[in-house]
């Protein structure tokens, strides 16, 4: 069936392969370059949005279809800029690219699509879509490339949203997405992919939070209260990192890894990796604000649970469900390392996703 579809192109080889496949199938596509983030700031990095405005524009003539520059400054400052920093404010370590999925590309654009007549608004994420019936409820599966799968991202969206997404990459592999812009001659075939922060680039988060949150020292210290040095705000940390501590890195062949930020001290605390060290892996946990695509889960159920993108999903049980506060608590079969507050916590049956939340508290053993 013929549909009429807004295609998000971001001016990468990812989105304008979907937006040439809706072409292919018969679809009346249209292409949008979501202006978010113009770095007004000159925060040090690479932010091409220029560039990426342009390189949308071409591949939009090559193709074929109209092509718009569609203006969310505001509203990304105000959805998940803000989100970003209170996060960060806060002590969680927030993700901004699930966030901006929710809120942006499946939420203000997806209004916006409305607003202007269009069935579906459609990106170049590495997901599947499933209809379980004629007018059903629609699924949202991995995608087909295990090493590409970005289900994770999705897993904030609601019913609603899915209902209005399509994902046209979903069957595909990455070496067959690029071999596809290459016979099509498409003008983002050999760019490479982003890997920084949502519609800002290749931007190191560090130099992006300085910008706008001061430095706050404090002391680092390990799991037994020792003084091992001076951090410049617990902000500019997360739990697991490994890299940029700053103090001595390697004793006995093990490195130090962060493993708790305590606020009211201003405290980053360090442990040497081991499977053994204290407060670094933990099985229980309290996810809250959860959300469903469609069928939701029940107390006692298993299931699996993803971490975080690069992270494999683990089987877990919801040992409880609050369906009035939107918490539930889980259990995983075996201990996670580095389970962090503030990340999403992505559920799975099987392939399919049927939700998320955010890690609330990690309960360590006493």
């Amino acid at each position: 069936m013929q549909a009429k579809v807004l295609a998000a192109l971001s001016g990468g080889v990812d989105s304008s392969v979907a937006a040439r496949l809706l072409v292919e199938q018969g679809h009346e596509v249209v292409g949008a370059y979501m202006k978010n983030w113009i770095n007004e700031e000159n925060i040090a990095g690479n932010c091409p949005w220029q560039q990426d405005i342009e390189d949308a524009r071409r591949v939009a003539d090559q193709i074929g279809i109209e092509f718009r520059v569609v203006n969310l400054m505001r509203e990304y400052r105000e959805r998940v800029v803000r989100y970003l920093l209170d996060g960060y404010t806060g002590g969680i370590t927030p993700n901004p690219d699930a966030m901006c999925n929710r809120e942006m590309k499946f939420g203000v654009l997806r209004e916006y699509s409305a607003a202007e007549g269009f069935d579906f608004v459609a990106t170049g994420h590495y997901a599947q879509r499933r209809v379980r019936e004629p007018g059903g409820t629609v699924e949202v599966l991995r995608g087909a490339d295990g090493s590409k799968d970005q289900s994770y991202f999705l897993a904030l969206l609601c019913q609603e949203q899915v209902r209005a997404a399509l994902f046209p990459l979903g069957a595909l592999k990455k070496l067959q997405v690029r071999n596809l812009a290459r016979d099509w001659g498409l003008a983002t075939a050999e760019k490479k992919d982003s890997q920084g922060i949502c519609f800002i680039g290749e931007v190191r988060m560090s130099d992006f939070l300085r910008t706008f949150l001061p430095d706050d020292p404090g002391p680092v210290l390990d799991v037994e209260g020792r003084l091992l040095g001076e951090h410049q705000g617990l902000h500019l940390f997360t739990l697991g990192q490994r890299r940029g501590i700053g103090v001595a890195s390697r004793q006995h062949g093990a490195a130090y890894v962060v493993v708790a930020k305590e606020p009211g001290r201003k405290a980053l605390v360090v442990a040497l990796e081991d499977p053994a060290a204290p407060l670094l892996y933990a099985s229980r946990a309290l996810v809250s604000e959860v959300s469903f695509l469609g069928d939701g889960f029940r107390e006692g159920e298993d299931l699996e649970a993803q971490a975080r993108y690069r992270s494999p999903s683990a089987q877990a049980r919801i040992t409880e469900w609050d369906q009035d506060t939107r918490r539930a608590r889980i259990e995983f079969r075996e201990a996670q390392r580095a389970l962090t507050p503030g990340q999403v916590c992505a559920f799975y049956r099987g392939a399919e996703l049927i939700g998320g939340g955010f890690f609330e508290r990690i309960e360590h053993e006493s």
